[in-house]
């Protein structure tokens, strides 16, 4: 029912895929969200053009949440623009007034050309630069500097930058042809 009443141009979504918030979500073109994924936009949130969300994602948006274009986001990645309290003085459960939790909301944002490997964890308030690829299961708690390769916070090798650039202007020649 709900893929029925929200057919959104250039963008497919495979059931049983669920976003909370749709009126609150700028899309793009060239979108895929797979089937599992839960996206919840409290707040402002943005998705670029030829973007893939991978099933069993979670875009927990209670900040704003951008996502550039060309970025995949792979199985059970989890982006995080807001989490409870889990080491100052707050309780960390919904079941509690926010005045007691100390909820931390912070916007995130996705560079354009970015991976997002499967299981990795993206928290509040990070900025991934343009070009990052984040390896499987990392847990992200900083900004990424553009075209690195990491895994968690650690750089460990450099993003061939002219090569997707390269491979970026072929694909717009592509498009022209068409």
């Amino acid at each position: 029912m709900f893929f029925r009443k929200h057919r959104i141009p250039g963008v497919e979504i495979i059931p049983p895929a669920r976003i909370s918030g749709i009126q609150n979500i700028s899309f793009g073109k060239d979108i895929v969200i797979d089937s599992y994924t839960f996206i919840y936009a409290r707040k402002p949130m943005q998705i670029g053009n030829n973007v893939h969300i991978a099933s069993f994602t979670f875009l927990n948006g209670a900040e704003s949440i951008n996502v550039g274009d060309f970025v995949g986001i792979y199985q059970g990645a989890k982006v995080y623009a807001g989490t409870d309290d889990f080491k100052d003085w707050g309780f960390g459960n919904i079941t509690i007034p926010e005045e007691f939790r100390n909820p931390q909301r912070r916007p995130v944002s996705i560079g354009r050309f970015c991976v997002l490997g499967a299981n990795c964890v993206i928290g509040p308030g990070v900025t991934i630069g343009e070009g990052c690829s984040v390896g499987a299961g990392s847990v992200v708690t900083r900004d990424l500097e553009p075209w690195g390769i990491y895994i968690g916070n650690r750089r460990v090798a450099e993003r061939n930058r002219n090569g997707v650039l390269k491979n970026y202007e072929r694909y717009l020649e592509s498009l022209k042809k068409k």
